[in-house]
Formats: C-alpha cells, structure tokens, sequence
C-alpha cells in the first residue's frame, strides 16, 4: 500500500501515462483521411500540417516521459507536490492545444469526404493558389486550404500567424459560405480573403494605414481620410479581388452585402469592414481605375437604386459626401502604393491589366461561346472573370454559369499535382 506522500507521486505518475497513452492515439492524417484522392488537399499543404503536428506530438512525448522520470526521481518529494501539479497542468494544456489543432484542420480534411463537395474543395484549392500567382517571384506562397461554413461571409486563418498553444500556422486555412456554392461569387469571397495573406505578406496593410493618418493630417477631409484608414485592411483585400476579377469581384461583393438599408449605411467606428454601401462604391471606383469602362458606373447607379438615400441620417450623409469627394484620390494613392516586398513595383502592376480588360473579357466569352474547350485554357481566376462579365452584360444565365464551374472545379481538382 502506498504511503499518504506517496500516493500524490503515484497519481500523478499515473495520470501522466494515461496522457500519454491518449496521446499515442492521435493519428497522422495519411492514416484518418476519408477522401478520394482528387478532392485532398495538396500535397504541400498535408505534409506542413503533418509535419507541424507531428513535431508538436513528438516534443510533448519527449516532456511527459521527463515530467515521469522527475516523478520516481529521488528529488520529487523535495519539488513538493503542488509545483508537480502545476507541472501536469501544464503539459495537460498543451495537450489540449494540439487537439484544437488538429480540429482546425481535421475540419477542412473531412469535409473532403463529402460527394461532389471534396471535389469542389479541391478545384477551389487551386483556384485560391492562382490567387496568389502573380507574386511569386515577390514571396514564397504558403500553401492553401478550403472548406465550407456556414454564415454569411468569408474567413482566412492566414499562414505564419499563431495557432492555439503558440505554433505557428503552416497553411492558409479559407473558410466560404456554403450558401456561395456554386457559382461565379465564390471566387469574390475567396479571392478576398487570399488577399489578406498577401496583405501581410507584403506588409500593405500597416504601411497604407501609416501613409493615411498622414494624410488625414495633412489636408482637408480628415474625417473620410481616418475612416480610410480604418478600413484599409478590408479595402486592400477587396482590391486585390478586382485587381484578378474584374466586375465578377463587385457583384459577388454586392451579393454578400444585399442587406436591409439600415446596414447598408452604418459606419461603426470600430468596424473595419467599411459600411457596405461605401464597399460597394469603393469597388466601383477601383475597378473603373483598373479597367476603364462605363460598366462600372452602370453597376453603381444601379446599387444606388437599390438603396436611395433621402432617409439617410444628415449627419451619415456628410460623411457619405465627404467619402465621395476624396475617394478618386484615395484610389489612386492605394493603387500606386509601394512597399519594400514588392521589390519596386506598385499594387497595381500586380495586377493582369491588359488580360482582364472587359473587352477581352467578352471576347474570350465570345469565343467560347462557339467553343467551350476555350475555358480549358484559362486560369482559375481569369475564368472566373470571365463568367462574371459574362453574367453582367447578360450574355449567360446562372444555370449555364454553375454547370461551366462544376465542370471546371472537378478538372482542376483533376489535374492537380
């Protein structure tokens, strides 16, 4: 029978061999995921999260076994029980952290089981990764994960930021809204969020924002130029998905923002996210400065329709007004924005102007119209651009424009190394 001081020594030894026992429970995905080989994820994006969390199993193991042998040491009695505790608490927690991880990911790799679904995942993969296909000579692109939710919007875990229990994320993890599914839409949402990792890749956010409290200090409509700021890091990610989509970029943006008036012109102070009558508005003005053309204005008379204004608040109305007045400067300081990680090149260069005028644009859709193989030789984002002019000069009705994506979804999923 153990004595009264020993018995805190055995419990714990013994609860420490029943962490570890659960511990060794913890399967590699190679060995747990439910997929068809065509909607897994790639294979750059499994070995980092493999690789990640089998280190993190590895260095727990290591420290149970050394927190075991403290235990039947002969100096555990003199570490005093209380401090042991703490000890397994400890190595309890972190435990925990690495199950959460694995959740985060364990929900994008079993979503992939799901008929039609994982498939449509995994052309979305590559849809993501040709998001970020014109910086590549600007950074080493992390690799990418997509899944579904619930809810109305988008969401990114971006790469290289802290996981739960302080590792760092090796994969972009993408949320969308299943409701988004399938159509030319997706891409907006999903585009947008790729753009918050390149935002901090290459460091647009706190360099735009420093540029646009100067500004607002500098000049006239301070209070336009501070909402800038506050919004910039949602502006830039709205940007960037003009910047690879064209008009499919608004109106999948108008599609995510079709709320009641109310919302449409509330500015929170603490709200990133503009309101999203000034979204809408602010995506127009890009577009129109990336891609001259009259469709922009058209699309925004046509929101404002949607949403007239004679009983908007009169104070919201002069911060509309002053809004309006700075935005074509605002656009273009944005767009000619540089940073040390783009090596010398302006935001807008990034972006494949001469591909995605909407002449060219309804000129691809003219040809496939005649031949559909035409959409085998495009690029995810440039298809999607595609589609969506199509979709706005209504040269294609939804069911054509989901049947064209589902096609293409699976042969990219196929097609994928």
């Amino acid at each position: 029978m153990a004595t009264v001081s020993q018995y805190p020594l055995d419990y714990l030894r013994n609860e420490s061999y029943s962490l570890l026992s659960r511990l060794h429970q913890v399967k590699p995905f190679s060995m747990t995921m439910p997929m068809v080989k065509g909607a897994a994820v790639s294979e750059k994006a499994l070995s980092a999260v493999s690789e990640m969390l089998e280190k993190s199993k590895a260095q727990l193991r290591n420290n149970i076994h050394k927190f075991i042998d403290k235990i039947k040491s002969n100096e555990a009695e003199a570490i005093g029980i209380a401090e042991l505790q703490t000890g397994f608490t400890i190595l309890k927690l972190r435990y925990n952290s690495i199950l959460d991880q694995l959740d985060i990911f364990a929900d994008v790799l079993s979503q992939r089981a799901e008929h039609e679904v994982g498939v449509w995942l995994a052309g979305l993969d590559v849809l993501a990764e040709d998001g970020l296909s014109n910086t590549r000579n600007l950074f080493q692109a992390p690799a990418l994960m997509v899944y579904l939710d619930r809810g109305h919007g988008a969401a990114i875990r971006r790469a290289r930021t802290r996981l739960p229990g302080g590792d760092e994320n090796p994969v972009a993890v993408i949320q969308i809204p299943r409701e988004r599914m399938v159509g030319s839409g997706i891409a907006s949402s999903l585009t947008h969020e790729v753009g918050h990792q390149v935002a901090a890749m290459l460091d647009l956010v706190p360099s735009l924002k420093a540029k646009l409290s100067r500004r607002a200090r500098e000049g006239d409509g301070k209070d336009a130029w501070n909402y800038f700021a506050l919004c910039i890091s949602e502006i830039i990610c709205d940007t960037w998905a003009v910047g690879l989509l064209g008009i499919s970029a608004t109106l999948g943006l108008m599609g995510v923002v079709a709320l009641p008036s109310y919302f449409q012109f509330r500015m929170d102070p603490t709200d990133p996210h503009p309101a999203p009558y000034i979204r809408v508005q602010l995506s127009c003005a890009f577009g129109k400065r990336i891609y001259p053309h009259l469709q922009w204005d058209k699309l925004w008379n046509l929101w404002k329709k949607f949403y007239p204004m004679q009983h908007v608040n009169p104070g919201i109305m002069k911060r509309l007004n002053e809004i309006e007045v700075e935005m074509d400067e605002f656009v273009r300081m944005v767009l000619r924005h540089s940073t040390t990680e783009m090596k010398g090149k302006r935001l807008i260069e990034l972006f494949p102007v001469q591909e995605r005028l909407p002449a060219r644009l309804q000129q691809i859709a003219e040809e496939a119209r005649a031949n559909r193989t035409v959409f085998n030789n495009l690029s995810p984002t440039l298809l999607f651009a595609v589609l969506g002019q199509a979709k706005f000069d209504l040269k294609m009705d939804a069911i054509t424009e989901s049947r064209i994506l589902s096609q293409q979804l699976r042969r990219w999923a196929f097609l994928r190394k």
